[in-house]
């Protein structure tokens, strides 16, 4: 061999060593959050990537959170799924049930170093992701709420002013507005079963079902089938026939949101991370308010629940795959961080840090009712009803919910009739799901 090629060989074979010493590990996020969510969560990504030079974070979108969530579970099976996996908040319950396939982010920050304050979370964060010894089970990355957004325009038009608190004045303030020809109909709701039923109950502390909403264990059954629930949805029907409420169908996507945005109704119940659509796509001024409540009902209002997804990590990778994972969480947890997310997004800032920072920058004053869903969630101190829920099969659960409710919006049945059977075909998925995890 020449010298001349013994140097090119030498020269490769160092920069190949210094490649492989300098190379960064990877990890793999599948993820759920398709357009301007997206590219927010793809910002948060490369900004820790180029924070250092040991990890590299790769997010892959992978449909929606049901797909997202059935397509890990086949990939788990065949060896091939990521490291990081974006779960909604119903889906707790079966990552909870997988054992062997989770890797609990208590157990996994502490086995690498890094500091993991549970107490450095809100409460009702805690809540909802730990286990029964309270342990925190995954990263709680977009946790929202359903709050009330209203046309400001149009509530001036009618002569009213600040958010209604209960649904009797939800139901007053709808009628003077269509007295008033300030909007067609009073108010619309997206996600049903999550605000109607699920938020409704946690907001006058009363259970979904035993065991402490499914947190004390697989026995659990339903109990949403009481007088509560069925005086609501008989309600939300004479207001519909009224002309004062607008069903707009049973699932996320419905019609609900776009009412809104065009004046048909005034008021639409949303999550929290709906305000960027919110304001990118009303051409009126936008008024914020909590869940609202029955004056009636004894221990109201209580505190909402929260929805959105956390970020499981998932077993069978390597050790400094894992460490890559811990370093990447970290840096989700710092305030600015969460901080910089909450105020983008919608979603709750998570941790008391982020939220006094939040604070102090001045955002909640230069944009009023930003702070509405983190007020709502904090008005107590969760109780066994209102920490949130733990159910198995709620995926399916949660669209028979909504079923039954346009049951009632249709006159085939009353709300009595519906909430009863919701809640027997729903036991009927949890005896499933139970027996399936013996």
């Amino acid at each position: 061999m020449s010298p001349r090629s013994t140097a090119f060989m030498s020269g490769a074979l160092v920069a190949s060593l210094s490649f492989s010493v300098h190379a960064a590990t990877e990890v793999q996020w599948w993820h759920a959050m398709g357009g301007e969510l997206g590219e927010m969560l793809e910002a948060v990504t490369e900004e820790f990537n180029a924070s250092q030079d040991d990890y590299r974070v790769r997010p892959s979108y992978r449909g929606n959170y049901t797909e997202t969530m059935t397509g890990a579970i086949a990939a788990f099976r065949a060896g091939q799924h990521p490291h990081i996996l974006q779960v909604f908040e119903v889906g707790t319950g079966t990552m909870m049930a997988a054992e062997g396939a989770v890797y609990p982010i208590y157990q996994l920050m502490e086995d690498h170093g890094r500091t993991f304050d549970r107490e450095a979370f809100l409460p009702a964060v805690v809540g909802y992701y730990t286990d029964t010894r309270g342990n925190m089970l995954s990263f709680p990355f977009n946790s929202s709420t359903p709050i009330l957004y209203y046309n400001r325009d149009a509530f001036e038009a009618a002569g009213l002013e600040g958010a209604p608190q209960t649904w009797e004045e939800i139901e007053a303030y709808s009628r003077q507005l269509r007295e008033q020809d300030a909007a067609n109909c009073g108010f619309t709701t997206s996600w049903p079963s999550w605000v109607m039923l699920e938020n409704f109950s946690a907001m006058h502390d009363s259970p979904l079902g035993t065991l402490e909403n499914g947190f004390g264990g697989l026995e659990t059954e339903f109990v949403f089938d009481n007088d509560l629930v069925a005086r609501h949805w008989d309600n939300l029907k004479a207001w519909q026939d009224e002309g004062v409420f607008r069903w707009g169908g049973p699932g996320p996507g419905n019609d609900a949101a776009p009412m809104f945005y065009s004046g048909e109704c005034a008021m639409f119940f949303g999550s929290s991370a709906a305000r960027a659509g919110v304001l990118a796509n009303a051409d009126f001024s936008i008024g914020y308010g909590m869940l609202p409540y029955y004056e009636d009902v004894d221990g109201a209002p209580q505190n909402s629940i929260i929805g959105g997804a956390t970020l499981w990590t998932l077993q069978g990778h390597s050790e400094e795959e894992y460490a890559a994972v811990a370093a990447f969480f970290d840096y989700l947890s710092q305030p600015e961080v969460q901080a910089d997310w909450h105020q983008k997004t919608g979603y709750l800032p998570i941790t008391h840090a982020a939220w006094e920072l939040s604070e102090s920058q001045g955002f909640y004053t230069e944009n009023p009712g930003t702070e509405i869903s983190i007020e709502q969630m904090t008005l107590n101190e969760p109780t066994e009803n209102s920490k949130g829920l733990r159910f198995g099969n709620f995926v399916q659960i949660r669209d028979i919910i909504s079923e039954e409710m346009e049951a009632v919006m249709t006159s085939s049945k009353s709300g009595e009739q519906a909430s009863a059977d919701a809640a027997r075909r729903g036991n009927a998925l949890l005896r499933d799901f139970e027996q399936a995890n013996q």
